[in-house]
C-alpha cells in the first residue's frame, strides 16, 4: 500500500475513534440525564436548607467578615405547572419583540421568560423556547439580586421579600419598573429595571438609609437552576457554568464537576458568570471595572433535586445616615446570537464576551469562518447555500497544498519498487535500510513529509468549520431545499423506515440502537460520495487493507447521518468536491483515476456470482 492511503488510513482510524466516542459514550450519558432529570421532577422534595446559603447547607462564608450570598429557596411540596407556580406571587408582565414574561414581585426575581422569537420546532406557531422558569415549577431557573447584611440585625429584602410597584404597566422598551420595599428600621430600598431590545436587563439597586446610624452591605447577584438540565453531550460543545473571571480567564464547569466539588470560588476578580446551553444562556454581568469580592459556581440539593448556582458578591458599602447607596448589575437571558454577543461586548466593555459562544481551540480561525458563512447567507438567502458556497471555497484555498501533497505522492509511488529492492537487500538490517532510504529520498529530492503536512494544515481548518456548523444558532431551524426544513436537525427521511412507510426504528428499538438506523437520503449521498472518494486508487495489494477501505463507506454512513442535516449535506458536498479535485490532479500529473474501472469491476463481480 502506498504513504497516500496510509496517511488517509490514518486519519480515518482517527475519526473513527472520535465518532465512535460520541456515539458509544456521549450519547448514552445524554439519554441518562435525561432520565436522572424525568426521575428528579417526580419526586418530591420536601426537605430545605435550615438557612439560607449554599443549595442544601449552612451559610458559612468563606472569607472573614463577608456574608454569603442567598443560596435556593425552600421547595416545600412537588413541583407544580409552570402556570400554577406562576400564580403564586403577583407579578410584573414583561412584554418586548423579543421577550415576554413576568418579574415576581415575590423576592423581586426575573424567573418567568420566554424567547418570542424562537421556536420549539420549526412550525412558526409552535411555543416559544421558555428560559427561565419560577420556583416551585418542574425546572426552576432564575436570576436574583440585592443586597447581603454585613451584620445579621440588619435587615434586607430576601426570596420571600413582596416588593411593591411604584406606578403601574408592563416592563418594556423605554418603560422601566420600579420596585420599593421599606424594612421598617430606617432603610429604603429602590429597586429600576430596565430591558433593551433585544435580552438584556439593567438593574439598579438603592438603598436610602433613613436610620441614625450607618450600614454596611454588600452587592450580589445569582443565577439559580433547579435538576440537572439535559444537554447535547458532545465533546465539542460545552454547556454548563461558564464565565470569566479576570485572570482566572475562562471557566467552563460541568454539572457534574459542581455535584462532585460543591464549589469553586474565586475572590477579588472581574468578569461575568453564569449558565449556557447550546443555543441559550442566562448571565451575570456586573460592571466591568466592579470589583467581584467573590464569585463562585456550586452545587449542592434540595431534598432530592441537585441544585446548581452560579454569584457573585461586591465589595461592601457603608451608607451613612441620609445618604443613598447603589449598586448596578446586568443580566444577559437569551438567544447566543453572534451579532447580539459581539455588539454587547463592544457597548458594554464586557471582557471577552464572546466566549459565551463555544468557539473552541481554534477561535482565530472559527469565528472569522462563522463571518465568511453570515455574510454569505445574508447576500444569498439560503444558511445551507452559504455553507457550500464557503466549502468551495476553502477548498480552492487549499489546492495549492492538495496538488502539492500528490505530486510528493506521485514521487514516493514511483520509487516503491526502489524502496522494496531495498528491504530485500537489508531483510535484517533496519538501520541499513533507513540510511539507504534516506539516500533514496536525497537523491531523488523527496520529502516524505511533503505529502502529510498539506493534509495536517488543513484538518483544524475544516474541523473549525464543523464546529461553526454545530454550535451557532443561526443554523438553527434554517431551511435549505427540499424535505429539509432544519439544518440543525437530522434529516427527516429514514431508509429504515422506508421513507415513511414504515414506523421508525426508535419506536421499537429505542434511541440507541434506533438512532443508529436513521439513515436519510443525504445521508446515502453522502456515503456514496465518501465511496467514490475511496475508489479514485487503486485498490490496496493487502486484503485486510482492503477490506477496511471496502467497508469505511458504510460505517460512516451509519454513524454520520444521524448528525444534523447541514453537517452532512457539508459531508457529502465536500467529498463531491474533493473526487473533482483530486481527479483533476490526478489528471494533471498522468496518473490512471481508478474509479471508473472500481466501479466497473464492482457491478461485474456481482454479474459472475449471478
Amino acid at each position: 500500500m502506498t504513504d497516500s492511503k496510509n496517511t488517509i488510513l490514518a486519519i480515518v482510524l482517527s475519526a473513527i475513534v472520535l465518532i465512535a466516542w460520541q456515539y458509544f459514550y456521549a450519547m448514552p450519558q445524554a439519554e441518562k440525564q435525561k432520565a436522572v432529570q424525568l426521575q428528579a421532577q417526580q419526586q418530591q422534595a420536601p426537605q430545605a436548607p435550615t438557612q439560607p446559603g449554599q443549595p442544601g447547607q449552612t451559610a458559612t462564608p468563606a472569607i472573614p467578615g463577608v456574608p454569603a450570598v442567598p443560596g435556593q429557596a425552600p421547595v416545600a411540596s412537588a413541583p407544580v405547572s409552570r402556570a400554577a407556580a406562576l400564580a403564586t406571587s403577583p407579578r410584573i408582565p414583561v412584554a418586548t419583540a423579543s421577550l415576554q414574561g413576568s418579574i415576581s414581585l415575590k423576592g423581586g426575581r426575573i424567573d418567568d421568560l420566554a424567547l418570542l422569537k424562537f421556536r420549539e420546532t420549526v412550525d412558526p406557531k409552535s411555543p416559544p423556547v421558555v428560559l427561565l422558569s419560577p420556583s416551585g415549577s418542574a425546572e426552576p431557573f432564575y436570576a436574583e439580586f440585592g443586597w447581603s447584611p454585613a451584620t445579621p440585625d440588619i435587615k434586607v429584602p430576601d426570596a420571600n421579600t413582596v416588593w411593591t410597584q411604584a406606578g403601574s404597566g408592563a416592563l418594556d422598551i423605554g418603560k422601566p419598573v420600579t420596585l420599593t420595599w421599606n424594612n421598617g428600621a430606617g432603610l429604603e430600598f429602590r429597586r429600576t429595571i430596565v430591558i433593551d431590545d433585544k435580552f438584556l436587563f439593567t438593574i439598579k439597586d438603592e438603598v436610602a438609609n433613613k436610620s441614625d446610624k450607618p450600614v454596611s452591605l454588600f452587592p450580589y447577584g445569582l443565577i439559580s437552576r433547579h435538576g440537572t438540565p439535559v444537554t447535547a453531550g458532545y465533546y465539542i460543545l460545552h454547556e454548563g457554568p461558564i464565565g470569566i473571571l479576570g485572570e482566572n480567564g475562562l471557566q467552563e464547569k460541568s454539572y457534574k464537576d459542581l455535584e462532585e466539588k460543591k464549589e469553586f470560588a474565586f475572590a477579588n476578580s472581574k468578569g461575568w458568570l453564569g449558565f449556557t446551553d447550546k443555543y441559550w444562556a442566562a448571565v451575570l454581568l456586573p460592571e466591568p471595572t466592579a470589583n467581584l469580592l467573590k464569585a463562585k459556581y456550586s452545587g449542592g440539593t434540595l431534598g432530592t433535586v441537585k441544585t446548581y448556582q452560579s454569584d457573585y458578591i461586591l465589595d461592601s458599602q457603608t451608607i451613612a445616615p441620609g445618604a443613598t447607596g447603589t449598586s448596578n448589575a446586568r443580566l444577559f437571558a437569551g438567544a447566543k446570537e453572534v451579532k447580539v454577543v459581539d455588539a454587547y461586548e463592544k457597548a458594554l466593555g464586557i471582557d471577552r464576551f464572546d466566549r459565551l459562544i463555544d468557539w473552541g481551540w481554534f477561535y482565530f480561525i472559527t469565528k472569522p469562518l462563522f463571518v465568511l458563512i453570515d455574510y454569505l447567507y445574508h447576500l444569498v438567502g439560503n444558511f445551507g447555500v452559504a455553507i457550500l458556497l464557503v466549502t468551495v471555497m476553502i477548498k480552492l484555498a487549499f489546492f495549492p497544498l492538495a496538488s502539492k501533497s500528490y505530486a510528493s505522492m506521485a514521487k514516493m509511488k514511483a520509487v516503491q519498487p526502489q524502496m522494496a529492492a531495498l528491504k530485500l537487500r537489508y531483510p535484517d538490517d533496519k538501520a541499513k535500510q533507513q540510511q539507504e532510504l534516506m539516500e533514496l529520498y536525497k537523491k531523488e529530492k523527496i520529502n516524505p513529509l511533503a505529502g502529510c503536512l498539506p493534509i495536517a494544515v488543513q484538518i483544524p481548518v475544516f474541523f473549525s468549520l464543523y464546529k461553526v456548523l454545530f454550535v451557532t444558532i443561526e443554523m438553527r431551524h434554517a431551511p435549505f431545499f427540499g424535505w429539509i426544513k432544519d439544518l440543525s436537525a437530522p434529516d427527516p427521511t429514514n431508509l429504515f423506515s422506508l421513507f415513511g412507510l414504515l414506523p421508525e426504528p426508535t419506536s421499537y428499538l429505542g434511541p440507541a440502537i434506533g438512532s443508529f438506523l436513521h439513515v436519510g437520503l443525504w445521508g446515502i449521498i453522502m456515503g456514496i460520495t465518501m465511496w467514490a472518494q475511496m475508489k479514485l486508487n487503486p485498490a490496496p495489494p493487502d486484503p485486510t487493507q482492503k477490506m477496511i477501505f471496502d467497508w469505511m463507506p458504510l460505517i460512516f454512513t451509519f454513524m454520520l447521518a444521524s448528525f444534523p442535516a447541514g453537517l452532512v449535506i457539508y459531508w457529502a458536498w465536500n467529498n463531491s468536491l474533493s473526487v473533482a479535485q483530486q481527479s483533476y490532479i490526478m489528471h494533471k500529473h498522468g496518473s490512471k483515476i481508478e474509479l471508473w474501472d472500481n466501479v466497473k469491476e464492482l457491478f461485474g463481480k456481482k454479474k459472475a456470482q449471478e
